[in-house]
């Protein structure tokens, strides 16, 4: 026991300290999430399928910016933990250009080939349509958000925790009242049904930018990020440092949301009740693992910072606390996905046939999902932290595109099995990366320090 858990007091303050902001603001987005959702599907499976399967491409660019900003932040922590600020404002410079960069491209293809994109997930004609009207739209919302995303994630590793809480509770509330007139037609407003969940959506991601970069450039004080550091110089030994450590976590997050994107495909040529069904399983997933994506943003911080320090023996022993508390979240995730499976299901106007589809998916996620937490704890939290991208890299990229994409390729299109078998074989990464990330964790060998740290800053 004293190997697993850490006795010291401060350190369980510090992890709710950067775990519950995170976990709240988390579980604001997916109240968003929600209620998009349960107002659009009023119209149907049609526009539930394409808005679940438009969010897919989306989701592309989303995590591809989470890999930027987790390739900065493992730097950022380290950085800030030795005390070195120039070395901070630099990485933070140089993950929001490449941010910028990402972001036009993406903004082409949705707006001027969206019915191609959506010809990858589905080849219903109406859903096609549908998610097109989404995409042309948001096309307009990658370069705000991408931004402001690595900004509020880099000021997290500072030790700026509660900005994105409080973004989160005003985009809460922008996104809720805006996707309701544009919607349904509110107050005079044109209705624009799936289209107006997007303009909701680009109205939100404005006034996070408007927040996080106003705080950012005029408020905080301790980093003190402004205007002119948007232009700082990179010099080389940065640079190939954040290639070194941070570019494993773009191409790990990149190919891995590929591969995602690749078990979209596979669902949505199952048809429109298995599409429905993983939209409304997924949402109850995300709202029951929600502490686990605190846990996963505090445990790297936390161990960014005590690295940074040159603080190694402790950094081990957090390692196997982490690892302790994403055992438990899983098993409590999975008696809560139980619990409010039916209640989630019935704000859904969906056919009996998706009704059962989506049983069977919860009922797997819930044999999956203490996996989950605990490859999400190690993968994204303690190892990224420690610097040991490279081999995240592998581990996520091997067993995703060798094991669960062909399985649920078998399993799904090739021998028709249930939903219960195509969603197990779907996330059997899961279950592999979790056993292979333990034995990572014991070896020690997980800890690369950042060569700037030493620097005198």
């Amino acid at each position: 026991m004293k190997k697993f858990f850490v006795r010291d007091k401060e350190f369980y303050l510090l992890v709710l300290s950067f775990a519950l902001p995170v976990a709240m603001q988390q579980m604001i987005n997916l109240g968003v999430n929600l209620a998009d959702q349960i107002m659009i599907g009023s119209f149907g499976e049609t526009q539930i399928s394409a808005c679940s399967l438009a969010n897919q491409f989306y989701f592309i660019y989303n995590v591809l910016c989470l890999g930027i900003s987790g390739g900065a932040c493992v730097l950022t922590a380290q950085y800030w933990g030795a005390g070195n600020t120039k070395r901070v404002k630099q990485t933070t410079t140089l993950a929001l250009w490449i941010a910028v960069a990402l972001s036009v491209l993406f903004s082409v293809f949705s707006l001027l080939w969206p019915q191609t994109i959506m010809s990858f997930y589905t080849k219903e004609s109406a859903v096609m349509l549908e998610g097109a009207k989404y995409l042309r739209i948001m096309a307009f919302v990658y370069l705000i958000h991408g931004t402001a995303l690595i900004a509020v994630s880099v000021l997290r590793t500072v030790g700026v925790i509660k900005l994105g809480l409080f973004i989160s509770i005003v985009s809460f509330f922008v996104n809720i009242f805006f996707n309701y007139v544009f919607i349904f037609g509110a107050f005079g407003f044109p209705r624009l049904e799936i289209a107006g969940a997007a303009v909701g959506t680009l109205i939100a991601r404005a006034v996070e930018f408007a927040i996080t970069f106003g705080y950012l450039m005029f408020v905080e004080e301790d980093l003190k990020y402004r205007l002119k550091d948007l232009f700082i110089h990179i010099d080389r030994p940065l640079f190939k440092e954040y290639i070194t450590i941070g570019s494993p976590v773009i191409v790990s997050d990149g190919l891995l949301t590929f591969g995602n994107n690749a078990l979209a495909m596979i669902m949505g040529h199952m048809g429109p009740s298995m599409v429905s069904a993983y939209a409304i399983c997924n949402v109850t997933v995300q709202i029951s693992t929600v502490f686990i994506n605190g846990i996963s943003s505090a445990s790297s911080v936390i161990t960014g910072n005590t690295i940074g320090k040159g603080e190694v023996e402790k950094a081990l022993n957090q390692g196997y606390t982490f690892f302790a508390l994403s055992v438990i979240v899983g098993i409590l995730g999975a008696f809560i996905i139980w619990l409010i499976n039916p209640f989630i299901i019935s704000f859904y106007n969906i056919t009996p046939e998706t009704i059962d589809v989506t049983n069977q998916l919860m009922a797997s996620v819930e044999l999956i999902v203490v996996f989950q937490c605990i490859q999400g704890v190690m993968t994204k939290g303690v190892l990224r932290g420690g610097g040991d991208t490279k081999f995240l890299m592998m581990a996520d990229i091997l067993f995703l595109w060798v094991a669960s994409i062909p399985l649920g390729f078998l399993t799904g299109l090739v021998w028709n099995m249930s939903p219960f078998i195509v969603y197990i074989c779907l996330r059997i990464d899961f279950v592999i990366k979790s056993f292979w990330c333990i034995h990572r964790l014991q070896s020690g060998k997980w800890i690369r320090v950042a060569k700037l740290t030493t620097e005198i800053a």
